[in-house]
């Protein structure tokens, strides 16, 4: 008998759909008429045991205790989940083969894994178990996928990470949050502090932005714009790049400072010959956006429609379990697999028939063109975000599903659309002396941004930080060309403070962490693809951070409380940059395609944990004196929240169990 475990009942009951019939439904359980066994967890099963489970002495939150770090890892059941454990340890028994039938992501291979483990499943049922990798909920998915089993132990690494993930986030929040609550404590503070691996650096973040921008000062500065004429009576503008004469009237940031110097150059540009003296045109193209992650989308979701990434995460699992109508959402890859491009012509149909507003008045998309998003090298466990091939009723879609599913469906059809093509033109003219420059861009060809005629600017084209500036024209120039400069113009403006976080750029933020890592070698381990959390995590630290009352929103605005201003200026610096943390996640990756050994990445971070308790030991956080807290202080254990695994008790960290299987 083979039995399918599959992370959550739905999952389940489309792997049964496709089984043997008739089925028969037992408790926890499907079984298909050949006698395959389709069983699943709800979530994890099995929970990381509290600190006490180790050490009575431990229900104390007690700073003498720190840091716990147990030398065996123990796993407990979940209370509710007992009954669901015990139906999988007898079907596990009576199966001659097993397939770990979870989500296609670190969580769903862990998640399966260690119920395996906790069954005590060895020797060759073990060794010969399978890896059921599902993205898309409809039956004819579903049989691809039973056609392309692997074997589960190619998934070791991915498996191993996430355990790592797991124990780093219990040993370091449940470690810090009870070392700030006990220090908390002693300056008045009442409530629990809690502190984690990823949640403290991205609140960190916040309260900075928000410094940043209570202390920020304005000041005036200048630009010179040139009117000027071409013959015959074309007029355009150009505007003055500052000589390194004018360095000593110029911030930092290159602006000029001193109106007197500003109009000194108007007056002598105005009413004066000028020479072209250099131009410069460039045939240039942009390849359409490649197709969402749930970051990617996240972000454009926010920005266009104001939804918060966790309202994107539960509408992108409505529309995969639900209305089976895009493809497994909690990918963190933007790429998609060669084989398929096979299957183009029958999801654009597909699209075109659920929403054919997508491609109303334009050129039909074509099937035939493979833009660089297929790309095997770049695909494992899961692909990008796509529509599947089942035809969307979109009147029977809450406004937010539409919304969320015609954006994965528009960024799909980009695929099959040629670059869009302009002609950019850079040109630099003397004025007495003075250099401006102008640039302008002339339109070619639309290619995929024909998929955008409906809104002024794309927003998938935001978040791949494309130039969506309006069109500048300039009349045709030749070097050496005269002009005529009608007026200079005076222009004065004022520097301004940065924006607050909104949903959208602290998402932007936690998956491109090196902008903010300050530590010159860290910024260069990291690579272009680094990020705090994980694609099915971010969205659940951000609203952790709202429900601890660390955050609040201001209208679509993200702000820190005086709470979180407290505990983060209560912190020592590294527990709140994102330094540590975004090497971390760097160092978790690595160990997923086996350049990392779990026991490389535990045993420093155990050594930092040492550091960082006995820091907190020696200091007080006065910045929360007066602080009132939102809650009353309870003692829980606090241990990290966002990620899932196990837990621990003294100095020695144990190896995975599973990388031993």
């Amino acid at each position: 008998m083979i039995l399918y475990i599959a992370e959550k009942p739905s999952l389940g009951r489309a792997i049964a759909d496709v089984l043997p019939k008739p089925l028969k439904k037992g408790e926890g359980f499907i079984r298909a008429a050949n006698g395959d066994c389709v069983s699943w967890c709800v979530g994890h099963l099995l929970e990381q045991a509290e600190p006490d489970a180790y050490s009575p002495e431990y229900k104390s939150w007690k700073f003498e205790h720190l840091p716990i770090v147990p030398d065996v890892w123990k796993m407990k059941p979940k209370y509710k989940m007992r009954g669901q454990i015990s139906v999988l340890r007898g079907l596990v028994k009576e199966a001659t083969q097993l397939v770990n039938a979870g989500d296609p992501d670190r969580e769903g291979q862990l998640l399966v894994d260690e119920i395996i483990a906790h069954l005590g499943v060895k020797g060759n049922k073990l060794t010969q178990a399978k890896r059921l990798l599902i993205s898309d909920l409809n039956p004819q998915a579903v049989k691809r996928a039973l056609g392309q089993l692997r074997l589960n132990r190619e998934f070791i690494p991915l498996s191993t990470s996430a355990l790592a993930r797991s124990r780093a986030d219990w040993l370091y929040g449940m470690n810090m949050t009870r070392a700030y609550t006990i220090q908390g404590r002693k300056v008045g503070y009442q409530g629990v502090l809690s502190v984690g691996r990823v949640q403290t650096p991205i609140l960190g973040l916040v309260v900075r932005r928000d410094e940043e921008i209570a202390h920020f000062v304005s000041k005036p500065f200048f630009e010179v714009i040139a009117h000027l004429t071409a013959e015959p009576q074309q007029t355009f503008t150009a505007k003055w790049q500052p000589s390194e004469a004018c360095q000593p009237y110029m911030d930092e940031d290159g602006r000029v400072l001193s109106k007197g110097l500003a109009q000194n150059v108007v007056g002598r540009i105005t009413g004066q010959p000028a020479t072209v003296e250099k131009v410069n045109a460039q045939d240039k193209k942009q390849n359409a956006p490649l197709p969402y992650n749930l970051s990617s989308l996240q972000i454009d979701a926010a920005k266009r429609f104001g939804m918060s990434a966790k309202t994107v995460l539960d509408t992108c699992q409505s529309l995969y379990e639900r209305h089976k109508l895009i493809t497994y959402p909690r990918s963190d890859s933007r790429y998609l697999p060669q084989e398929q491009h096979g299957m183009a012509p029958s999801v654009i149909n597909t699209v075109n028939k659920g929403a054919p507003e997508l491609t109303q008045g334009i050129d039909a998309p074509n099937a035939k063109l493979k833009s660089k998003a297929w790309n095997d090298k770049k695909v494992d466990a899961h692909h990008a975000i796509i529509p599947t091939e089942k035809v969307a009723n979109l009147s029977s879609l809450s406004p937010a599903e539409k919304q969320v599913y015609l954006l994965v469906a528009r960024q799909y059809l980009m695929q099959f659309y040629s670059a869009y093509q302009y002609k950019e033109t850079q040109v630099e003219i003397i004025i007495a002396g003075g250099l401006f420059k102008t640039k302008a861009k002339q339109e070619i060809a639309k290619g995929w941004k024909l998929l955008l005629k409906q809104s002024k600017a794309s927003t998938s084209s935001d978040s791949n930080g494309q130039d969506e500036d309006e069109l500048a024209t300039i009349p045709p120039l030749t070097i050496g060309q005269k002009l005529f400069c009608d007026r200079g113009q005076l222009l004065e403006k004022q520097t301004q403070p940065p924006k607050h976080f909104t949903d959208a750029t602290l998402l932007s933020a936690m998956t491109g962490i090196s902008r903010f890592v300050t530590d010159v070698e860290i910024r260069k381990i990291l690579k272009d693809t680094d990020g705090l959390g994980t694609e099915a995590t971010r969205a659940g630290i951000i609203e952790l951070l709202f429900k601890r009352s660390f955050l609040v929103r201001q209208g679509k605005t993200i702000v820190a409380t005086d709470v979180g201003k407290g505990l983060i200026n209560s912190l020592p610096l590294s527990a709140t940059t994102p330094d540590m943390t975004a090497l971390w996640e760097n160092n978790l990756d690595s160990m997923s395609r086996k350049e990392t050994q779990y026991q490389a990445f535990m045993q420093p971070l155990i050594s930092k944990l040492d550091e960082l308790i006995t820091q907190a030991g020696s200091v007080l956080p006065t910045a929360l004196q007066g602080v009132k807290s939102p809650t009353p202080f309870k003692k829980k254990s606090y241990a990290r929240k966002g990620g899932k695994g196990q837990s621990t008790t003294k100095k020695n960290v144990g190896k995975p169990r599973m990388a031993k299987s």
